[in-house]
């Protein structure tokens, strides 16, 4: 039990910027253990996002409080996700080859396809809860939903696609490189767990486009660079929360 705090400490500790105590190891064995909570970690992040549109909520709108929520959770995050989800649109919007995307990914200088890219999946996130705002939907737990299940999406992608890249020449950001079957499996387990606490169990079936979204990212980043990078995961982990908030959107005005 005292490893597994570890771990789940060390993802806080990498992928957030929450603080933890000075003894929470940051090796590259406990950074590829860790892993197992990142869904864990989704939660986390998530529930400081809801609570800042709950607690918006009684002072301003509602389009003010998503604006307010979503900019706490990338304050809690350091924006590591969106990072990886620009840079992932600067290196396959501008590289023709696996050596030329990888190069333009390891640039920290933001690039058009960046700029553009992450507007518009942040414009989207915005328009989609704004739109399901005005629904009997609990937004909080939404909100807590699509982090938890995106990052469990993004696992995936570990678990399935080799790394492609040496850590020592990538930008200093922290990376995993390899993710064990019962890492997976916890992952899945924090990833849905939230999703229970819906009343309308019809929930469940966002797993179906979001397999779908994963397969389909997953076998472009295969196509072009033979795997992924920590870059592609937080492409990913963007690409399927946003994925997340329009299905709910089109479940609720079917039923």
């Amino acid at each position: 039990m005292k490893k597994e705090v570890h771990y789940f400490l060390t993802a806080i500790l990498f992928f957030t910027r929450i603080p933890c105590p000075k003894w929470v190891g940051h090796s590259s064995e406990m950074l590829n253990k860790s892993n197992r909570y990142f869904s864990l970690v989704g939660i986390l992040v998530g529930s400081i996002a809801a609570l800042v549109y709950y607690l918006a909520t009684f002072l301003f709108t509602p389009e003010i409080s998503i604006i307010l929520s979503m900019i706490s959770s990338i304050w809690a995050t350091g924006a590591f996700h969106e990072d990886g989800f620009a840079d992932s649109c600067d290196g396959f919007g501008g590289g023709w080859t696996k050596e030329k995307i990888l190069l333009i990914m390891k640039d920290s200088r933001l690039g058009t396809f960046g700029v553009i890219g992450l507007f518009s999946i942040l414009l989207l996130k915005f328009s989609a809860i704004q739109a399901l705002s005005s629904s009997t939907i609990n937004i909080p737990l939404l909100i807590i939903s699509g982090h938890a299940i995106s990052r469990f999406i993004a696992t995936i992608l570990l678990y399935t696609h080799p790394y492609v890249r040496d850590i020592e020449t990538s930008k200093i950001k922290p990376t995993t490189t390899q993710m064990s079957t019962k890492s997976l499996v916890i992952s899945c387990f924090f990833g849905v767990l939230p999703l229970f606490f819906f009343q309308n169990y019809r929930v469940f079936l966002c797993l179906i486009p979001l397999l779908i979204t994963y397969w389909y990212v997953a076998r472009f980043f295969k196509k072009w660079i033979g795997g992924q990078t920590g870059d592609c995961a937080g492409a990913l982990q963007q690409v399927a929360e946003v994925v997340f908030y329009l299905f709910i959107l089109v479940l609720w005005r079917l039923y």
